[in-house]
């Protein structure tokens, strides 16, 4: 059975795509590597009119990835939106079944899974009389979670809530990777410094901007 880690964000845009791809890569090294994400939104079109996943095409250029492209994203959308309210339009709601079965598949063609959440940790993926959150996916996927987020201003109060709902819902996480991390800053490290103290997970990575491999062999994140 393929080991895998899932890549969980306290908001939009910190950078979890970008995280999920140096892991890729990382991990690349020791065996098969595969990536996956339940819903992208916010994507554009290619000439024949087919949504073109882009976080996935991001990570399977970056982490130098064979896998092929069809799966890595089961839920493709369009509008820029949370996937719940996306689909709402566009239709093609969120299956978690579907969800399941395309990840059991790559568990069984691939050594290490890099899995990437949508938003952050109260994301809703489908809310229309059916509701399947972040959560919900992250809890049937079976793995274990590490946490990314923006070190700058603002870090404390987002990863300490992150990480305390994580908690309360029994969701395990390895540790905190902080992205965009300016080495000697007095924010940033103090950041790290306090999240640390006060979620009781460990700091495992701290990412400078335009960072191309991950600092650390990340194995031990994916047990």
């Amino acid at each position: 059975m393929a080991k895998g880690v899932f890549v969980v964000g306290t908001g939009t845009d910190v950078g979890k795509t970008y995280v999920a791809a140096l892991l890729a890569k990382a991990v690349r090294k020791h065996g098969a590597a595969a990536y996956y994400k339940a819903a992208v939104s916010g994507n554009a079109r290619d000439e024949h009119g087919a949504l073109l996943p882009a976080d996935a095409i991001f990570v399977r250029q970056t982490a130098g990835l064979c896998q092929p492209l069809a799966t890595m994203c089961p839920y493709v959308y369009e509008n820029a939106w949370s996937p719940h309210l996306a689909a709402l339009h566009e239709g093609d709601p969120v299956d978690l079944g579907v969800v399941l079965a395309g990840l059991n598949a790559l568990r069984q063609r691939y050594d290490y899974i890099t899995m990437e959440g949508s938003g952050g940790i109260v994301c809703p993926l489908r809310y229309d009389g059916q509701s399947v959150f972040l959560t919900d996916v992250v809890a049937a996927s079976r793995l274990p979670c590490v946490l990314v987020a923006d070190a700058r201003l603002g870090a404390i109060n987002a990863v300490v809530l992150t990480a305390e709902y994580m908690r309360a819902r029994g969701i395990r996480c390895n540790g905190l990777i902080f992205n965009r991390f300016e080495k000697g800053d007095p924010v940033c490290e103090d950041n790290a410094r306090v999240c640390e103290q006060l979620t009781g997970y460990p700091v495992v990575a701290r990412l400078s901007a335009g960072a191309v491999e991950f600092p650390v062999d990340p194995l031990f994140l994916y047990e």
